[in-house]
Formats: C-alpha cells, structure tokens, sequence
C-alpha cells in the first residue's frame, strides 16, 4: 500500500534504501558490471535508480515552475522505455562500479532532503503540477524511490543466484 503521509513516505523510502544499501555492500566490480539479459548488469540498475531519482526531481521542478513536464523525457513516451532504458545504459556506460554506487548513495540523500524539506500538504495535497494525473508528488517519489529499490533488489537477488 501506497504511503499517504511524509511521515510514511519517510519510514518507506528508508526501509527499502536499506536493504538495497546491505544487498550492494558486498557486491564487487566484477559482479556488479557482468551484463545478463538485455544487456543490463547490476552496475546499470543502480546507476537507473539514480537517475530515476533525478528524473522525479525534474518533474517536480518543471511543474512548479510551469514547464511542460515531459514523462519519463522529452522525445519519449511511457510505452518508450525499453528504448529509454537502453539509451540510458549507453549514457551511463563509463560508470564504474564505486561511481554507481556514490551517485545512487547520493541521489537517495537528495531524495530524502526534498522530502523533509515538504509538509505533508506539499506531498499529499493534490496531484503533482504538470504530471496530468492524479498522483500527487508523495506517490511520484514513492515509484521513483522505494518502489525502484524494491525491484532492484528483486534483480540482484536473481543475479547473484544465477552465479
């Protein structure tokens, strides 16, 4: 269930961070950069939850400041984001291993600063500005947040079961 409240948003987005931060403690730069299906690794994942991260904090910005705000990116559409994805992977290619992780590290602080920083009317008031739907910003960090650590850890389970 969705949180509804900072308070819960804050409890989650913590919950979920930590245990992808324990899952990819242990992990070493030859494991993490193994490409499996769709030419993906774990190094890629996280580096896509980062920018994930980044793309939330843009819409939130756009929106406020009465931008159109292009989901997931301008040029793209939802139904694009296998290709999306797989740019991306090209983009963040020259990442090393300890690099993804100080950016993923560094984007969930960010995340959790921008949350601490919004009342509960900021968040769960009304929908996001410029998202055309109904979720509000709370909703929108939560996908772009812990429900990204969620699945993330889901991958690397699978992966490191694999070996």
């Amino acid at each position: 269930m969705a949180a509804t409240t900072k308070t819960e948003l804050l409890d989650v987005i913590r919950k979920e961070y930590a245990k992808l931060d324990r899952l990819i403690d242990g992990i070493d730069a030859t494991t993490a950069l193994a490409k499996r299906d769709e030419d993906t690794s774990i190094k890629d994942v996280i580096a896509h939850r980062a920018h994930w991260i980044d793309l939330f904090l843009g819409w939130y910005a756009d929106g406020l400041a009465g931008k159109t705000v292009h989901f997931p990116a301008e040029g793209y559409r939802w139904n694009d984001l296998k290709r999306y994805n797989a740019e991306l992977r090209k983009r963040q290619a020259n990442l090393d291993w300890p690099e993804a992780v100080a950016t993923f590290r560094d984007r969930v602080q960010t995340l959790l600063t921008f949350i601490e920083s919004h009342s509960d009317p900021d968040l769960y008031g009304g929908p996001m500005k410029g998202a055309n739907n109904a979720w509000t910003p709370g909703r929108w960090a939560e996908a772009a947040g812990p429900s990204h650590f969620r699945s993330a850890a889901k991958y690397i389970r699978q992966t490191l079961r694999a070996r």
